[in-house]
Formats: structure tokens, C-alpha cells, sequence
């Protein structure tokens, strides 16, 4: 399910965003971007996303400013010390002229960053604290906006199992779907093969009969069709995290109506399960889209 957050934070040091951005998959993937020196965060940042998600693909994005603080240099004097020694030994050999010094600071490792004071680790453990409880908020948002999601998307569900529910009661109603017109067809065909003389006895015209009749009734696949859309209703109506058992019983959808395509004879039954077959795929489209 889609979502998007952010919350902001900071203290007298540093300020902070949580930038959370959710998109579909079929399971969980917690995708993490934080900040140099952050990594201990990682794992109590990934159990508080899938304390609230189960479902998607969730960016979860630290941005840390420390405001205007410029950083400040140090010169590596040993370094420096040895290459002004380099420099006059070669100048008395030869006519160079010796370096200049902004090219000596251009070498690498002459001109360092000054180390950073270490903060004190019951600071930095407070201010970890304050960046948690503003990722607990963002999350509560983007909860929010999933949850908001998915009533839209339970809206969707409910009218492509209403056109469901129609196409059931379509195929009840068919004449190929009743026994009196399976009696009748029936009754035809036994009569023309006693019209061919082959030879079969009366038994055995039974049993083909019976065969007969068996693959052809697909009241059996309606009652199941009837039986999944009603649980899916259920789910749908009882919320929480019902993604994997809407696939599964979408799939159940799928093949019962495919079997009533299969079994049919009859050109108006078979319109009505191909019909019943689009209307489980488009259900099936919005399925995966709900944790």
C-alpha cells in the first residue's frame, strides 16, 4: 500500500527529518537511508517499521544538519616538516625554485580536518531517543495514509465482488446450469447413439449418462465461488492484515470460475464465466495493493 510521511526534529546540535515513503510488493522490504555514524539505529529503525507495516515496499530516510558550523583545519607538521627538507635538497642541486607554500598545503595529507570533539554518549544516547520518538510519529502518519488507502481500495473490492455475486446468480439461472435442461440434453444424446446401433446396453448407457451429467454440472463451482466471495467479504469487513489470504482466496476465485468455463456447453454460461473470470482478475488487481 502507497503512503508518504515526514517529521521533523533537532536539538541545540543537530536537526533532523525522517522522510518515509511506502509503494505495493507482495511482502515487506525495509529499505534504510541513514547517516554516517547512525548505524546503531539501523535495527531499532527496521522492528518500529515492521511493527506497523507487513506488507511493502518502505524507504525510511535520515537527514541530519548540523547548521553553519565550518570545519576547522589542522596541518600535518611531520609531513610538512619532511617535505620542506625534500624541497631544499633538491634546490641546492639544481635551479628550481623551491615550492611555494599553498602548493605544499594542496599535497594530500598535509591540510587534515580537525577532528571532531567526541560528544558526550549520554547526549548522543538522548538525542537517538528524541530521533525514535519522531520516527514512532512519522510512522503513526504513514499509517494513517495507508489506512486511508485501503478503505478506498475496500470500496473497489466490494463492488467487483457485487459483480460477482451477479455473474453467480447469472450462471444459477442458466438453462445449462439447471438438471431439467441436463436431463433434456441428455436424453438426445442417448437417443442418437441408440439411433446408431452400436451395441451398448442399456446399462452402460446409464453409466455414460451419469458421466455425462457429472461433468457438466457446475452447480458444485458455484456454490464454492458463492462460499469465497462471502469470505472474502469477511476479510474485508474485518480489516487488520488480510493481503496473503486475499490472494489465496482470489486464486480459489480463479479456478472454480476457469472450471465453469471448462465444463460449459452452452454459449451463454460460458459467456458468463468468462465475465465471472474478468471480474476476479480486476479483484485480484486491487488484491494486491492491500496489506
Amino acid at each position: 500500500m502507497t503512503g508518504f510521511a515526514r517529521r521533523d526534529g533537532g536539538d541545540d546540535q543537530v536537526a533532523w527529518t525522517w522522510e518515509l515513503k511506502s509503494v505495493n510488493a507482495r511482502g515487506l522490504d525495509v529499505r534504510l537511508r541513514l547517516p554516517n555514524g547512525m548505524e546503531a539505529l539501523e535495527q531499532r529503525v527496521r522492528s518500529a517499521v515492521q511493527g506497523v507495516c507487513t506488507r511493502g515496499t518502505v524507504n525510511v530516510t535520515l537527514s541530519l544538519d548540523r547548521g553553519q558550523t565550518q570545519p576547522s583545519f589542522q596541518v600535518n607538521r611531520e609531513m610538512l616538516n619532511q617535505l620542506l627538507a625534500l624541497s631544499r635538497e633538491i634546490a641546492g642541486e639544481t635551479e628550481v625554485a623551491p615550492p611555494r607554500v599553498d602548493g605544499l598545503l594542496n599535497i594530500k595529507g598535509v591540510l587534515q580536518t580537525a577532528d571532531t570533539p567526541e560528544e558526550d554518549p549520554d547526549v548522543v544516547g538522548a538525542r537517538q531517543e528524541k530521533m525514535l520518538a519522531d520516527l514512532d510519529g512519522a510512522l503513526a502518519e504513514l499509517g494513517e495514509a495507508r489506512r486511508a488507502e485501503g478503505e478506498r481500495l475496500k470500496t473497489a473490492a466490494m463492488a467487483h465482488l457485487d459483480e460477482i455475486a451477479g455473474l453467480i446468480d447469472t450462471a444459477r439461472a442458466s438453462a445449462a446450469a439447471q438438471p431439467d435442461a441436463l436431463r433434456e440434453r441428455l436424453r438426445r444424446q442417448v437417443a442418437e447413439l441408440l439411433d446408431t446401433d452400436v451395441g451398448l446396453s442399456e446399462d452402460r448407457l446409464a453409466q455414460e449418462a451419469a458421466v455425462l451429467a457429472s461433468k457438466a454440472d457446475v452447480r458444485e463451482e458455484l456454490d464454492r465461488l458463492a462460499a469465497h466471495d462471502a469470505a472474502v467479504r469477511e476479510l474485508l469487513t474485518q480489516g487488520g492484515a488480510i493481503g496473503r489470504r486475499l490472494d489465496f482466496f482470489c486464486q480459489e476465485l480463479n479456478r472454480e470460475a476457469n472450471t465453469v468455463c471448462s465444463k460449459s456447453s452452452d454459449t451463454a454460461l460460458t459467456r458468463t464465466g468468462v465475465a465471472l473470470k474478468n471480474a476476479v482478475e480486476q479483484l485480484r488487481e486491487q488484491v494486491q495493493n492491500i496489506e
